[in-house]
């Protein structure tokens, strides 16, 4: 019984880790103040957007409204799209016809942040600068 029981828990564990195959779904984004931010996709479908906190606060920002953008991650119900972590670069704008990583850059200090808002360090608003993902 308990060998069986250990099997059962190994094989509950090899299920969990094995998660979802992430998609990739592209669309043009629509920032809504205070709610999720929707995405309308090439199919024209709407799939209201999540994510971890990074990308919560990314996909709020204003200036991104209206882009094309790209996102990896999976279906987590009907209309509904759970973007992959941050980190795993995930989240992707169509710029000139050239897919750019979303990153805000502070003039003042010269550092780069991952989230929009004032600088850590001098407070002063950094600004949306979108850069090719193989760039340091």
């Amino acid at each position: 019984m308990r060998f069986c029981l250990c099997l059962l828990a190994l094989s509950f564990a090899a299920v969990a880790a094995d998660p979802q195959p992430s998609v990739t779904v592209r669309g043009k984004l629509t920032v809504h103040e205070g709610q999720p931010a929707t995405l309308e996709t090439t199919d024209h479908q709407t799939v209201t957007l999540d994510g971890d906190e990074t990308t919560r606060k990314v996909l709020g920002d204003h200036r991104l409204n209206g882009f094309e953008l790209q996102v990896k991650g999976h279906y987590t119900g009907a209309g509904r799209f759970q973007i992959d972590p941050t980190h795993t670069h995930s989240t992707l704008v169509n710029k000139d016809g050239h897919l750019k990583m979303v990153t805000y850059w502070c003039e003042v200090c010269s550092i780069r942040s991952y989230t929009p808002g004032p600088c850590v360090c001098c407070r002063d608003e950094t600004t949306l600068d979108l850069r090719d993902p193989d760039q340091p």
